[in-house]
């Protein structure tokens, strides 16, 4: 009988563990990400013209052009700065926790913004993203947005620096 309970408590826990385990494709995709990128482009699909519209809850998505990244793939930590680009833009610094949603198929990015002592800024919520291109060298990720009542998306273009 003990070694029947040994047993049970001994599979339940490898349960547990398996179901809380990260999957081998998103451990080698947050080792991809793990690194610095620069913000080279946002491409915005199902707008005409020009737009002004804040990503983030933070900046117009024109002053993300060209900020830095930091991606830290063992404490899930990360941030961004974005510089005034003459004046344009306020300089940031923002610290962030990352991850990859492993309950939708792609996988998607997602990201929660910290203040300064590394609490939630955003309600429980954050930020998502489906991942269209992920190597050592680019990362691609789009954003599916609803704009004047229509379907619209931006692609965020990041390539890797040092």
């Amino acid at each position: 009988m003990k070694k029947l309970q040994l047993l049970f408590s001994f599979l339940f826990i490898a349960v547990i563990f398996v179901s809380c385990s990260t999957s081998k494709e998103a451990r080698t995709q947050r080792r991809i990400i793990d690194g610095n990128w620069q913000l080279q482009t946002v491409i915005t699909e199902g707008i005409t013209g020009k737009i002004k519209a804040q990503v983030f809850n933070e900046e117009d998505f024109n002053c993300f052009v060209g900020s830095a990244w930091h991606f830290n793939n063992n404490n899930s930590l990360g941030y961004y700065n974005i510089s005034q680009n003459a004046g344009e833009c306020v300089a940031i610094k923002r610290d962030f926790r990352w991850s990859i949603d492993e309950t939708t198929t792609p996988k998607l990015f997602q990201f929660k913004r910290l203040d300064t002592k590394l609490k939630d800024l955003d309600e429980g919520g954050g930020f998502k993203f489906t991942i269209v291109q992920l190597s050592d060298q680019a990362m691609q990720l789009r954003s599916d947005i609803t704009f004047e009542g229509k379907p619209a998306s931006f692609i965020y273009n990041f390539v890797r620096t040092k």
